[in-house]
């Protein structure tokens, strides 16, 4: 880990396998031994990763392990992925990981003890200072993240590239992920709870007004007839900036695919930011938003049943 401002350097070696809870392990180590101390007042953490590997942007464990990281430090995770083939450019290699290199150069690494010192030994002429540690914990291979936790994960995915460009936002444990600590679903569901103000922040009659302001350039069909009516479009946006749900859990609420989702939330957010019209996030999750969360859990549940009988 090589922190931009400060100019220092945190490797945690493993002695076990490099999974993606052991990539965001070494975060976790870095922020309490470290990032923590050196910003005090911090609430955003923002990340460049590769694009493959355990941090990679397709891994779905890093995902939920950096969102447990933000439930249990309080920060806002900001994630951007450098594109696939060009890790070159991250500056870790140019400013750390060199330096590591040229110090070891020519020495035996013949024990994880040896590998430490040469490391926190490292140091540069305009300051860098690198400290590491040992990591002896054991990370098993193989872990399968389901639906469900994927789509329970308070992700907020960029306008810009959303699969490279993503946050994690900082929830109540419990909420994640989901699927680990199952709710009971609510026997009573209503699709009108979607609208409840206490989620999206105004009255139905604003809500219905924003719809009317957003239509003229929003509600144009071409070719297909969309999957969602526009006012659900513009609902299921309001959704996801207000209360940060992701594109995942919204395409199961409303009944569409993922992808079709996301489409929708890169149309709209396009269409407020042309209009001026901003929906400020809620400073505190809405209460409601666990019937959300366990509808999403129960609709998953039961796709996944009829997938299996089919």
């Amino acid at each position: 880990i090589y922190d931009l401002t400060a100019n220092t350097g945190w490797v945690n070696v493993g002695t076990d396998h490099d999974t993606a809870a052991f990539a965001v392990e070494s975060i976790r180590r870095w922020w309490h031994g470290q990032g923590r101390a050196a910003y005090p007042r911090a609430t955003r953490l923002l990340i460049t990763a590769d694009a493959g590997g355990s941090n990679g942007y397709r891994t779905r464990a890093w995902k939920l392990e950096l969102a447990q990281l933000a439930a249990e430090t309080g920060l806002t995770i900001t994630v951007c992925h450098l594109p696939p083939g060009t890790s070159k450019w991250n500056k870790i290699e140019h400013r750390l990981f060199s330096h590591i290199t040229m110090n070891w150069r020519g020495r035996p690494l013949t024990s994880h003890e040896v590998i430490v010192q040469s490391i926190a030994a490292t140091t540069t002429r305009t300051g860098l200072r690198v400290r590491a540690e040992l990591d002896t914990n054991t990370y098993p291979t193989g872990v399968r993240i389901k639906d469900a936790e994927m789509a329970a994960l308070p992700l907020t995915r960029h306008a810009f590239q959303g699969a490279w460009n993503y946050a994690l936002h900082p929830q109540p444990s419990p909420a994640i992920p989901a699927a680990r600590a199952p709710q009971t679903p609510d026997p009573e569901w209503n699709q009108a709870l979607l609208s409840d103000p206490a989620l999206t922040g105004m009255t139905r009659r604003q809500l219905n007004d924003l719809t009317e302001t957003l239509a003229p350039d929003g509600d144009i069909r071409r070719g297909r007839p969309p999957r969602l009516a526009f006012p659900d479009q513009v609902l299921a946006t309001v959704l996801h900036l207000r209360a940060a749900l992701a594109a995942e859990p919204l395409a199961v609420l409303f009944g569409t695919s993922r992808t079709a989702m996301h489409r929708t939330l890169l149309k709209n957010r396009r269409l407020l930011d042309a209009h001026g019209i901003t929906i400020p996030p809620a400073t505190t999750p809405p209460t409601a938003l666990a019937a959300l969360q366990a509808r999403v859990q129960a609709q998953t549940s039961e796709d996944n049943k009829i997938k299996t009988m089919c």
